[in-house]
């Protein structure tokens, strides 16, 4: 059966109160907490499909949370914030947000998007590997010449897509409508960015083996 525990990390009351209602109507089972510290206790008490996690709140900022999550956890995030910059959504992303939402929002649309997230990380994908690696859809684990890859979600899906077909290039727009949710809202930069930390995770493991290749002006591959 399907997790649908969701952790809500919002300090205004209004906003978590209206989410959790349209989260609760579309058969989620939501918790909010106000604070980051709130946010701590509770992944350490329960297993969350997702966490919905404002930017700005009373005791730290989201994105660093978001960060120390990764440290330990592939567990989605998508991101409410009072600011629209652009700098502000590329960061949320980069760090390992799924996605970003702005103030004032719909939580109806806030809802649509867990949804497309969850089913986009439940369904289970076949790999043809390169030599080397392992994959595990069911964990979203990647491993190489034996050793655990620690990747972000994006950097997993990007590995994993390509490491699909070998050989095969991919544009940064084609990696973008695989990997994101919401690749319209998305800058090619940030596949750029993520494939430079992916190919130096796997040079810490075969310093002298080019995984990665970079086809200039089109994209890139896995070599075969």
């Amino acid at each position: 059966m399907m997790n649908k525990k969701i952790l809500v990390v919002e300090d205004e009351r209004s906003i978590a109160d209206t989410l959790i209602y349209t989260l609760e109507k579309e058969g989620f089972d939501p918790t909010r907490v106000p604070t980051i510290s709130g946010a701590r206790e509770a992944i350490g008490s329960s297993e969350f499909a997702a966490i919905i996690l404002d930017v700005g709140l009373p005791d730290g900022n989201g994105f660093e949370f978001c960060k120390e999550l990764r440290r330990n956890s592939n567990t989605p995030v998508i991101f409410l914030t009072a600011r629209n910059d652009e700098i502000d959504k590329v960061v949320g992303l980069e760090i390992g947000g799924d996605d970003y939402v702005t103030k004032p929002f719909s939580p109806r649309e806030v809802t649509a998007r867990l949804n497309a997230i969850l089913r986009r990380v439940s369904a289970p994908r076949k790999s043809s590997l390169g030599a080397g690696f392992q994959v595990d859809t069911e964990k979203r684990r990647i491993t190489f010449n034996d050793v655990s890859l620690k990747l972000s979600r994006y950097e997993y899906g990007i590995l994993e897509l390509l490491l699909n077909r070998p050989g095969q290039v991919y544009s940064r727009q084609q990696i973008m409508e695989h990997v994101w949710e919401t690749p319209d809202m998305s800058l090619e930069r940030t596949v750029d960015t993520h494939v430079k930390t992916i190919r130096s995770k796997l040079k810490d493991i075969e310093p002298k083996d080019e995984i990665l290749i970079t086809h200039r002006g089109i994209g890139y591959s896995v070599k075969d």
